[in-house]
């Protein structure tokens, strides 16, 4: 069995999503290492500059760590900033200094999705992807776990709120010890 080390009361569904975002945004990391790998991913473009590769990894190790901070919202560090952090190591984490980011992030995230399946319909005669039907597919799979980013954040972030507030009901306070 995965021993992941939550806090008490911590509704297990919560938990298994918040190690779950790491793991959607995973694909299109991996994606866009292989497209700096130069890997036939993606249609020839010439060769990518290095600002533009520095780029492309640098939204893949931002977007994994952005993806990691979940694990906070079901994690001692969470609650209490870690002693090893300057100046701010053993204080107790307010709850909405982390509930107000996490919403936000879900919210671009979720406008970032709306813009990226709009986006075809609003220039129709400006294809934005123009890959074989292989890299389309590819490119499918690989994007298409993002989708569950968003509600995932906003499922754990909720319950991380309600559990730190107190605003749980007692069915919900049954359901996070059982």
């Amino acid at each position: 069995m995965l021993k992941m080390n939550a806090l008490p009361g911590v509704p297990r569904w919560a938990v298994l999503a918040a190690h779950a975002v790491p793991l959607v945004t995973l694909p299109s990391g991996l994606w866009r290492i292989a497209l700096v790998a130069g890997l036939p991913v993606a249609p020839p473009d010439g060769d990518m500059s290095l600002g533009e590769a520095l780029y492309v990894l640098s939204l893949t190790g931002i977007s994994e760590g952005l993806a990691l901070l979940t694990l906070g919202l079901v994690r001692p560090w969470g609650e209490t900033v870690p002693r090893w952090i300057p100046l701010l190591g053993g204080r107790r984490v307010r709850p909405l200094a982390a509930v107000v980011p996490a919403l936000l992030g879900a919210t671009a995230l979720t406008g970032l999705a709306v813009w990226f399946f709009c986006a075809p319909f609003v220039k129709p005669d400006q294809p934005i992807w123009q890959g074989t039907p292989a890299q389309d597919a590819l490119l499918a799979a690989c994007y298409s776990p993002l989708l569950a980013w968003p509600p995932l954040l906003t499922a754990v972030t909720l319950a991380y709120y309600r559990r730190r507030t107190g605003r749980q009901a007692a069915g919900d306070r049954a359901l996070a010890r059982a």
